[in-house]
């Protein structure tokens, strides 16, 4: 099982000193990746039912930041955890991953899901009753960008290039809806933090079952989670029934003050735990 950490791209800890010192902390480790939240903002006023960081609204975007990261490190793979499809436009999208993929030279993970605030919807003037369908739309139109240059969009014919390197895709959000669409678009799920090592077990069985023959596709399981590190036996516990249950990839999150904190816990995942769950 690999072991990655998040990178905040908002709040205090989202300045390029910041994240440069941190970026570099995990590449100069064997930590095998890092991932960036998205939001465009958020709203004066709103229902938090998700408890969302009030300063997460204080946010850089991740695509953005990638290219940033793309820049100065060498080795650390880096994703989205996740990015919301409907808030770009597909060409748009392609061509900012497509430069990803070329300046990190191929490093990028691309998880996906289709968004939750309405307002940042409103916002937009996108139809939040749209977001599976444009989210399903734009994913095609990825796939067929990473195959050909030549595409008809919106009535024009139009060379997109150079061709998009297509990275990992890790569809984000409920088993029954990204389960199948990462069985069709996809390379693996990203589930919710709050889903179970049972729970993430009895939804593969269900829904991407090795008895269902010709519809079983090998997919990748990306766990996002904070781990109680204070509590060793209990961390190490926790990452092994993840691992039981099929996860290929589990990022721990948590917020931090300095650059070295962030260095500790690199350092922590990247020697002890990783040791400890081999």
């Amino acid at each position: 099982m690999k072991l990655g950490m998040n990178i905040r791209n908002w709040g205090p800890t989202a300045t390029p000193e910041f994240l440069s010192n941190c970026a570099r902390s995990a590449d100069r480790s064997t930590l095998d990746s890092i991932w960036l939240n998205d939001h465009l903002g958020l709203p004066e006023k709103f229902d938090n039912v998700y408890g969302i960081p009030s300063d997460m609204g204080d946010i850089l975007d991740p695509l953005g930041v990638s290219n940033f990261l793309a820049g100065i490190t060498e080795r650390i793979r880096f994703g989205t955890g996740v990015l919301v499809i409907p808030y770009r436009p597909a060409l748009v999208t392609c061509k900012l991953i497509t430069s990803i993929q070329v300046l990190s030279g191929g490093r990028f993970l691309l998880g996906v899901g289709p968004g939750y605030l309405a307002e940042e919807f409103a916002a937009l003037g996108v139809p939040k009753s749209k977001r599976g369908e444009i989210t399903d739309t734009t994913l095609t139109f990825l796939h067929e960008a990473s195959k050909k240059i030549l595409h008809t969009l919106n009535g024009q014919d139009f060379l997109v290039r150079p061709k998009l390197s297509l990275p990992p895709i890790y569809i984000g959000g409920k088993a029954e809806i990204a389960i199948p669409r990462a069985l069709k678009y996809g390379s693996g799920w990203q589930p919710a933090a709050g889903e179970t090592p049972s729970a993430l077990k009895t939804a593969m069985d269900t829904w991407n079952n090795p008895n269902d023959g010709d519809n079983f596709k090998k997919l990748d399981i990306v766990m996002m989670k904070t781990l109680p590190l204070d509590e060793r036996n209990a961390t190490v516990d926790i990452l092994s029934e993840y691992k039981a249950a099929g996860v290929t990839e589990f990022v721990h999150t948590q917020g931090y003050e300095s650059t070295n904190q962030y260095d500790e816990i690199v350092q922590l995942i990247d020697t002890e735990l990783r040791t400890l769950i081999r």
